[in-house]
């Protein structure tokens, strides 16, 4: 865990920047021309890189940040929207966000890691094969591939093979090879940048996804020398449980199968490729509780997309899996471009606020720790755990990467 000193703000201005972290990311962000130009996304600041979804607003050609730190350490994803309220401008050399004229934060962007500007032994950029998440996660996409979109039946929140569609190679939406993702995970790891890793992508047949998963774990026991690497491997529930045997046996530290909405009702019509294979809700709730029993209590995940189903519904959802051992996560549902669900909107920033704090409570109750919560996240950056870090005094002041610009 981090050893940094902790935010001098009082709780009660983290609370006030929780607030507008949830705000920016359900309104997104304008950035002006010269904010930009100074910051240098790819240059200086941490770029985005576009590995499952488009989270900005709108389809762009050319770089942004991936995030920002507001000044009592909360660090916030870049959201880009060109037409929010909320614009990040230039103060001589400071980078602040303004609403209609008036200051309302500081902000300092996510520092650009060393191994970004490496290649991988076939000649890749680095940067295009893992991204680096807040709080030291590395996130491997291998893939946009989903099955569910031949079908028709891409779940009505996502957008993953619109951002292949339009995006595509140039801005690194390719198949990753085990070797790619080892060379990297040894490049940061190397670089002491992380501490935990996801592998993730779009939906493949069970049997490739496995040989996949095995496959990945070895290159990157291979390349960083270290047999648990503290990895999370997330997967479709198999139909055949004992594949998540193998998963575990193969050096993945946790697991996650998202199982999206606990409403059947808002299931069955938001997440029909999911609905229709993969044995459906039942069986997806079953293998992840078969999941606990492999990988042990706190050590599986399970995500929702919060602001679609009634609140209630969500939370009767964390509150099962919970007992259950299976730490139950949410995303602030963004109406991702693309989408089924573009246009729509999503709920306000208190309506996150009060789900983030009742989850965190979940959490505790159950008898999580604050690792194994972090541990089985691709980011352990949401409002949740920001919550947790705000009430236990574990917030960092200054990131010794975010920007010094001055």
């Amino acid at each position: 865990m981090t050893t940094e000193k902790r935010s001098p703000l009082p709780k009660s201005k983290l609370w006030e920047e929780l607030r507008l972290k949830a705000e920016l990311g359900i309104h997104g962000v304008a950035i002006t021309k010269q904010a930009l130009d100074f910051v240098r996304p790819a240059e200086l600041a941490q770029e985005q890189v576009h590995n499952l979804f488009e989270m900005d607003f709108f389809v762009h050609d050319f770089e942004l940040p991936s995030g920002y730190d507001l000044p009592g350490g909360i660090s916030v994803p870049f959201r880009w929207n060109p037409n929010s309220a909320n614009i990040i401008d230039l103060d001589g050399s400071r980078t602040i966000i303004t609403n209609k004229g008036h200051e309302v934060a500081e902000v300092r962007f996510h520092k650009r890691p060393g191994f970004y500007g490496l290649k991988t032994s076939d000649g890749q950029d680095m940067a295009t094969i893992g991204a680096l998440y807040r709080h030291r996660a590395l996130f491997f996409a291998y893939s946009n591939e989903c099955s569910y979109k031949d079908r028709g039946e891409d779940c009505a929140f996502c957008n993953i093979n619109h951002t292949k569609d339009v995006y595509g190679e140039k801005k690194g939406i390719f198949w990753k090879t085990p070797r790619q993702i080892g060379e990297v995970a040894a490049a940061a790891f190397a670089e002491n940048a992380v501490d935990h890793l996801t592998v993730s992508g779009g939906i493949i047949p069970e049997r490739r996804e496995l040989e996949y998963y095995l496959d990945v774990a070895e290159a990157i026991q291979e390349h960083t020398g270290l047999q648990d690497f503290n990895g999370t491997a997330v997967v479709a529930a198999p139909l055949d449980l004992r594949q998540i045997d193998r998963f575990h046996e193969a050096g993945y530290r946790t697991t996650a199968m998202n199982i999206e909405l606990w409403d059947k009702g808002f299931y069955e019509t938001i997440c029909p490729g999911k609905a229709r294979t993969s044995g459906g809700w039942d069986h997806w709730l079953h293998a992840l509780k078969y999941a606990v029993g492999v990988f042990g209590h706190g050590r599986v995940r399970s995500n929702m997309v919060a602001g679609i189903e009634p609140k209630k519904k969500t939370l009767e959802g964390l509150e099962h899996l919970a007992a259950a051992g299976v730490v139950g996560t949410f995303s602030v549902w963004c109406p991702n471009p693309g989408s089924e669900l573009e246009g729509h909107r999503s709920p306000v920033p208190e309506w996150y606020i009060d789900l983030a704090a009742k989850t965190t409570a979940i959490w505790k109750k159950n008898g999580f720790t604050f690792q194994q919560v972090s541990d089985c996240n691709a980011s352990n950056d949401s409002l949740q755990h920001d919550i947790w870090r705000i009430e236990d005094d574990l917030l960092p002041s200054l990131q010794e990467s975010s920007l010094e610009l001055a």
